[in-house]
Formats: C-alpha cells, structure tokens, sequence
C-alpha cells in the first residue's frame, strides 16, 4: 500500500507529534508509556505508527480545546483502525482504559469482511460499539444485555441497541469518533474521583496524564493471528523464567483474562505459541532481550500476530514482588547492564520488610473485621487470647495465638514473646506494643479503636458488629494495619543469596553506622544476623519481668533501707551479670550500648487483687499493708516522674547492681573472647551534676571489680539525651560523657506534650487536615525536635570535640529519619533488630545520592 502519511502536518507542534527517533518526547511531558514507544522505536522494533499527545494538550482537551484531529489522522494510513493508550508519568497512577478499533464503521465493515472475514469484521465492530457506548457515550451496559447472538446479527442488534439508547445512529465519521475517544479520556483523568485516587498513590496534585494513538494490529483474521504479553522473569520471585499468555484471534491485553489462553512455551498441558507460529516466538523472545539490555530492565512486552506477522505494541516494566525486585535488580548488575550503585537505588528500602516476614499472599481473599496503625510489620495468624498467661498456655501446647490487649505493658512481654502477633485497641508507632513487636520481629496492629474491646466478657467486636470469641482464629497484618477474620494464604519470608548480595554492596557505600536496640540474646541474635555494627540500645528494665526475677524485684522495691534493697538485689546480680555475659559474646567484637534501669517502679507491682494477695504472701506482709504501700507509689504522671537518672540518683543501689553486673559479665566474656568494652548509658538525663553523681558511684565499683578480680577492663559512659534540657545543656553534660545518644521517641513526647501511646487515636485526623505533614512518632519531626537534635549536636561537640553521637529511638529505622541524622552529623543510627536491613539499605542510597549528586 503506498505511503499516504503526511508527518509534516504535526511538525510545528511538540505537543502532538508523531513518534520517531528523534521527536521531542520525555517522561515529564508526554508520560512513560510515549517514552517507552520512543525507545523500542528507537531499538528498530515492529512497533506500529503512534502519534503522542502531551500533558498540556490534554488538559487543554479536557477544557474544551482539541487538537488538529484531521492531521493526527494523517499520520495513518487510510481505514487503518486505531487505538489510544494513556501515558500518565507514572503507571502505578492508573489512568483511564484504553479504547481500541477507533475507526470502524459501516465502510470499513464491509472492507474488513473482506479481509478477514464477516464473523471477525463483525467481532471487531460490535466491540468498539460496546466499548464506544459504555465508556464514551457512557450509556447502561445493561442495553447490551439481551444481545444473545454474533456475528452480523449481533453487530446488527448491537447497532440498533446504540441508536436507541442515545437517540442518534453510531457515529460514523472516524475524527469524531478520535476526537470524542480523546475528550472522553482527559476529562476522565481530570475527574474528581481520578484525582483523588491517584494521590493517594502518590500522584501530585498537579500530575498530568499523555494519549498515544496507535494504528491497530488487528490479532484478528486469516492465517494465526492473536494478542499476548511475554516477560522474561516470574513477577513473584525475580527467577529467570518466561511468562504471559498468548490468545489467538485476540487484541488487547485478552489473554491475560481469557480462560483459554495458550501457553507461551511448549507445554504438556496444552498447545502453545511456540508450536503456532515458532519464528514469531523466536523473535519475540529476542526482542525481549533486546529491551532488557538496551532499556536497562525487566520489561513485559504486549504484542500482536496478524497472519503470523509480530506486531509490539508497548513495554512496561514488569510488575513485581519486593522479593523479585530485589532478585531483578542484583541480576542486571551482575549481568553487566547496571552498576551496583544503581542496583542499590532500585530497591525501595521499606519492602524489605516484606522479606523478613511472612506476609499475605497478594491474591488471598482478605474477610477485613478492623483497621489500626500498622506498627510492625509482617503477618500471622492464630486463636484469640485475652492475657499474657493464656498467650504462654498457648505456646506450650504449640497453639499459635494472637494476644489482645488494650495495650500492653513491660509485664506482657512474655506473652508478647508467646504470641504469633499482637492486637492492641489503643497506642501509636512509638507504643509500647509497637516497639516490642518491632524488636521480637512480630507483627502487631496498635490502635485499632473502631473495634470493639470487650475484654471483661472476653469478646471482641469487629468494625461491622460481628462477635469474636477467645478461641476464635484471626490474622494481624502488621504491614497494611489490617485485621483479617480466618487464616488467608500466607507467603514465606525470603532471605536469599540475592539478598545478601544486596546489602553487601550496600555497605560498601553507606557513611553512617548502624547499629539494633536488642534487649535480650534472642534479640542480639537477630542483630548480628542482619549485620547490625553492634548494640545501640539495651533496655534492661525488660530482663527484670521473669518470673523468678520479679519477686526480688517487687522486695527490692518494698526494702525500708539500703541494706535490705541491696540484700534483694544481691538475688538478681547473678541474673543480670549472666544476661549481659551472654549478649557481649552474641556481639563479640562489637559495642553493646547497656541502658540502666528506666521506667517507675510501679510498672513491677501487680494491680489486680490477686496479685496483691500473692505479693502480700511472698514478702509475709498484710493485703491491706502491700495494697497502701503499692497506692503510695503512685504517680500523677509517671513517665514525668521518678524514672530513669532520677531512681539512680534516689537510689542508687539499682545503679550500682547493674554496673556490677556489666563489669563482672565484662571480664567473664573477654576470657575467650576479643575483651569487651561496654557502653553504659544513663536514661533521661536533664542536669550535668545527674551525671556527676552517678558517674562517681559507678567508678566506685569498676575499680572494686578491678581489685576484686585483678584484672583491668575499659568503659565508657554516656548519657541518653530525652528531654529539651538535655539538648540545651549539651556542651555541659557532653563533659562528663564519652557518648549521647538522642532517644527520640521520649525526645518527641516531651517537646510535643503528646502522649506517644495516645497520639494514635486522633494523629491520623492531624495529618490529613495537614496540622503535621507526618506522625512525628514515625517520621522524626526535622523542624521542632529535628532543631533541638542540631542544638544538641553543635552544643555536645563544643563542649566534647570526640563525643560520639546518635540517636536510639524507633526512628532510627525510618529512610527520611536517617537523612536528618546525616546531615546533623549524627555517627550511627540505632533501630529495632528487623529494621536493620532498612536502616542499611536506605543510608546507603542517601549516600549514592550525595555522591551523584541527586535528590
């Protein structure tokens, strides 16, 4: 057929222009799929004639304005039938559909009968009519309901259904079909519903959204005709492997939704492409190699046979799993096609959380029964459980279960460690359960307010009413915050060699340390498993909630003298001492950063009449002597009250246990080890002369261990800086300290005034009405608490030039979080143990970034 296309009509416009090596098309202007086109044009592929429609052109349609139908239509041949496409920026934005076989009508019916026979001319117009009428002429689709024949009875009937419905015949004339096909499209992306869907996927308000008119490669007619996508990689696993489906007499993206669909390779199940047309496949599979090398990715290409002839109509990259986009990216940069820096770069830090964890098959029907703030990340499912004791009862018979709590507190830790996930009615990110699930590893769900906690009657409602039971099987999504009724289909975590890989270049590149907040071994463990430089935070108040340490504990607390407290303690020096032994072996080599006891002490006594009662029997008291003394310890505020440096100084016997033990576990673990220098930190530091007074006390008993023992050992001591003081006083206290590490969890609280396990329950409402842009318990807030770290930072180096500095608080293992730390100079960063990988992942992209000099 002679060529009847006039490109010169289009060349004083950029913004409608036909495809070709060299037109001025880009992402930001025209959109990924007309960039994409551009590309595979420009890698010599079949790929039929497209012309692409800016972002400002099709807001100008949407407005009313349109463009020089008649010379877009030039660009074609004549009665060649025609496709648009969307081309927004991004794909995961969506869009609207695409609409195909733009350009039948009654003439080209007759034509296309011709050749290709009555029955395919007769499919190929009584689908655009449907298609026309529903998505551009926007009548019922129920019209089209009582069409039961095919063929040219159907396309008949179909016609006649169009008529009567709209009031006019089918439109005839091809640029009015284009035309109203394109004003169809744009107002549909400019529609409200569009706008907001897409940003909530992230789309700027602003985003524009690009048309690409394709002529048609028919997949329909004589000879082995069809449509289908081939990919070279499982979407699920990353694994080389060829998938897609292929449909013959087919168009569009049928195949995938077809039932019956023909395999790609030759398989024993069923026919397959490769056995229908061979050479066609053959140079499918090469021109999708073609794209991976050249595009520098994985990339599903849609194609179209017509009579045995391979037609590319588009390349997108591959959707993919976390798991295989990692596998994908290690892949191309061991092939050669990328650099290991860029291979870094594609990888999306928080879905390695997604590899750590089991997770919800992505296709499991999900039964949602309530929503909460996803606190940690990862899924499990289980029977109901009301307490800790029943979540340990459950465990020894090997029952997995999910805990429900209120919220919890430093004595559900064993039943935290118990239970398969956590469920809690009220608290936020930084909340207790949030934390200690964080640290286990365990997936937990905090604040889930809008379900009904009946814990008395041992019931729990879900959002829509139903009733659940002690017993009753649920599944917490730590990831999406959902709680799900029944056991969906679970994926297994993945840790693979392409993972290992990964992190390996990883830590070539980052400038920042990253080390775990690990309370226990098992904690440790999984430090040193992801790599962690060591130790940031131990917490060990969590040590003192076994069993058998809680009564001596509890004796210690009732003691009316040093003696008898330090008596009590004696008990639990053997304790503590083992404890530390253990995790400075776990870390050989590394630092471990010890924080002293910190939380009031009221948090170890029992509230409830039984525990009184058995409290009470332990220390040979009176109920009402044990329920008076436990009253008068309370406090109007605790987390503003007697905790922290403040007990050390109160009484110091806690203290000066504690340092023994972290001296005596020193020299016991550097016997067959490299020696052990331990890092003691002291909680909630407001003054210089706190640190004084403590600092003197636990000299005192490093140099009776020295004496003691006979053998020297080295510490440091440093100070957690959690109150707006401690930053203001920096240059002060950093004197007296070989380190401060920021604890911005308790750091955010104080300066906001907020109750971080509360924040949950109206945060989200602050966010959304932009009275702050993030939950400052999730993203560290770089303007208020951000400037007082900065003070701190200038203030502690003043007045210590070789002060270490970090920072210990849940945002450690936040990417945006950890930007700040490195532009304030901070040395390392400290996150729960499963955020390690995060932590590693992400500083090594900011330094990428520093290095190439991109944002």
């Amino acid at each position: 057929m002679p060529d009847t296309h006039r490109p010169d009509m289009l060349a004083d416009d950029p913004h409608v222009t036909l495809i070709t090596p060299s037109a001025p098309i880009s992402t930001p202007t025209h959109g990924g799929r007309a960039k994409c086109l551009q590309r595979l044009v420009r890698l010599d592929l079949p790929v039929p004639r497209t012309v692409a429609l800016s972002f400002q052109t099709v807001h100008r349609i949407a407005k009313g304005q349109m463009p020089d139908v008649a010379a877009i239509l030039h660009q074609f041949r004549p009665g060649a039938l025609l496709c648009v496409r969307p081309s927004s920026e991004d794909p995961d934005w969506g869009g609207p559909g695409s609409v195909l076989n733009i350009g039948m009508n009654d003439a080209a019916f007759v034509e296309f009968s011709d050749r290709i026979g009555a029955d395919a001319a007769s499919a190929l117009y009584m689908r655009f009519v449907m298609g026309y009428a529903i998505h551009v002429a926007r009548l019922d689709p129920d019209v089209f309901d009582d069409i039961a024949t095919t063929g040219q009875q159907g396309l008949s009937d179909a016609l006649r259904a169009y008529e009567e419905e709209a009031e006019e015949p089918f439109p005839q004339d091809p640029a009015r079909q284009l035309a109203e096909v394109l004003r169809t499209m744009a107002r549909a992306w400019e529609g409200t519903t569009a706008r907001l869907l897409r940003q909530a996927k992230g789309a700027p308000v602003d985003a524009g959204l690009g048309l690409v008119v394709q002529e048609m490669a028919l997949g329909l007619g004589q000879g082995e005709c069809g449509s289908g996508v081939l990919q070279l990689v499982d979407s699920e696993t990353g694994l080389p492997q060829i998938t897609g489906r292929y449909l013959s007499q087919s168009q569009g993206r049928e195949a995938l939704k077809h039932g019956q669909s023909l395999y790609l390779e030759r398989d024993p199940r069923g026919p397959s492409m490769e056995e229908l047309a061979p050479e066609a496949f053959e140079q499918l599979k090469a021109h999708a190699r073609l794209t991976r090398q050249r595009l520098r990715a994985e990339m599903q290409i849609e194609f179209t046979l017509e009579n045995g002839r391979l037609h590319i109509l588009d390349g997108v990259r591959v959707k993919r799993t976390s798991r295989a986009a990692l596998r994908i990216a290690v892949q191309l940069a061991e092939d050669g096609v990328i650099s290991r820096q860029e291979a870094v770069m594609r990888v999306e830090p928080r879905g390695l959380s997604e590899l750590l964890h089991r997770q919800i098959a992505p296709d499991a029907q999900r039964d949602v029964i309530g929503r909460g703030v996803a606190a940690s990340p990862g899924a499990a499912t289980g029977k109901i459980v009301f307490s800790s004791s029943e979540a340990q009862a459950a465990a020894a018979r090997g029952e997995p279960c999910i805990l429900v709590r209120r919220e919890t507190s430093p004595e559900d830790v064993r039943g935290m460690h118990a239970a398969a996930a956590v469920l809690t009615e009220r608290g936020g990110v930084t909340s207790h359960a949030a934390v200690i699930g964080r640290g286990l590893g365990l997936p937990c769900v905090v604040g889930a307010a809008r379900m009904g906690f009946r814990l008395s009657d041992r019931v729990l409602l879900s959002e829509d009413g139903r009733r659940f039971r002690e017993g009753d099987i649920l599944t917490v999504d730590g990831t999406s915050g959902q709680v799900l009724a029944g056991a969906p289909q679970m994926v297994e975590a993945a840790l693979d060699d392409a993972f290992q890989t990964l992190m390996s270049w990883a830590d070539a590149e980052r400038d920042i340390g990253i080390r775990a907040n690990a309370d226990t071994p098992a904690d440790a463990a999984t430090a040193r498993n992801f790599a962690a430089q060591g130790i940031g935070l131990c917490r060990t108040e969590h040590m003192f909630f076994e069993a058998e340490r809680i009564t001596p504990m509890r004796e210690m607390i009732f003691a009316d003298s040093p003696e008898d407290r330090k008596t009590a303690l004696a008990r639990l020096l053997p304790m503590q001492r083992a404890d530390f032994t253990e995790l400075f072996r776990i870390m050989e080599g590394m630092p471990v950063c010890i924080r002293l006891f910190d939380p009031p002490l009221h948090e170890f006594l029992p509230t409830d009449r039984a525990g009184l009662r058995d409290l009470a029997e332990a220390l040979d008291l009176p109920v009402s002597d044990v329920t008076r003394r436990v009253e008068s310890m309370g406090e109007y505020n605790p987390m503003l009250g007697m905790r922290g440096v403040r007990l050390g100084i109160a009484i110091p016997e806690i203290y000066d246990m504690q340092a023994r033990a972290i001296f005596e576990a020193t020299l016991d673990a550097s016997k067959d080890g490299a020696p052990v220098v331990p890092e003691i930190m002291l909680p909630l530091v407001s003054a210089m002369r706190e640190v004084e007074l403590v600092r003197t006390r636990i000299d005192a008993v490093a140099a009776a261990v020295r004496n003691e023992r006979g053998r020297e050992f080295e510490y440091s001591l440093g100070v957690m800086v959690e109150t707006p003081r401690a930053c203001l006083r920096a240059d002060e206290i950093a004197q007296h300290a070989h380190f401060m590490s920021f604890g911005t969890n308790d750091l955010t609280q104080m300066t906001y005034g907020l109750s971080r396990d509360d924040a949950g329950r109206f945060m989200s409402h602050y966010v959304q009405q932009g009275v702050f842009p993030e939950d400052p318990f999730h993203r560290l807030d770089a303007d208020g608490v951000g400037e007082l770290i900065r003070i701190g930072v200038e203030r502690g180096r003043r007045g210590n030039g070789g002060i270490m500095l970090s920072i210990c608080g849940e945002h450690g293992g936040d990417p945006e979080s950890i930007a700040f730390c490195r532009e304030a100079g901070i040395d390392y960063v400290s996150c729960s143990p499963f955020r390690v990988p995060v932590a590693r992942l992400a500083a090594a992209q900011l330094a990428i970034r520093d290095k190439l000099g991109t944002t």
